[in-house]
């Protein structure tokens, strides 16, 4: 799954809240319409994004397609952050040391 599709499509407000809407409970297109006051076909094109970035799938029920997150896509996007996390917290932060490798350039 490619991570920078993900936050790209999480980076828009109305996808975040859809998303979050969907780990609480499956969704139809006309519940999350009726639920954010917002039209089915803005419903159904932010939809379009969000299973596209990997981030939702759907399940035929009657007439209704009921989206849900996909387990993966958050367990990637959990794992990336934790490494973002770890390397933070292993970052030397001493304001004494100078990392730059330019300045290691202007020695030689």
């Amino acid at each position: 799954m490619d991570l920078s599709a993900m936050l790209k499509a999480l980076g828009e407000p109305t996808r975040l809240i859809i998303f979050q809407q969907l780990l609480s409970r499956k969704h139809c297109v006309r519940s999350l319409s009726k639920k954010l006051g917002i039209t089915e076909s803005a419903i159904s094109q932010h939809m379009k994004v969000l299973k596209e970035a990997g981030l939702v799938y759907g399940e035929r029920f009657g007439y209704h397609i009921h989206y849900l997150p996909k387990q993966e896509a958050l367990d990637e996007l959990c794992a990336a952050f934790s490494g973002m996390k770890q390397q933070s917290v292993d970052l030397c932060r001493d304001p004494q040391i100078c990392q730059c490798e330019f300045r290691e350039e202007a020695k030689k």
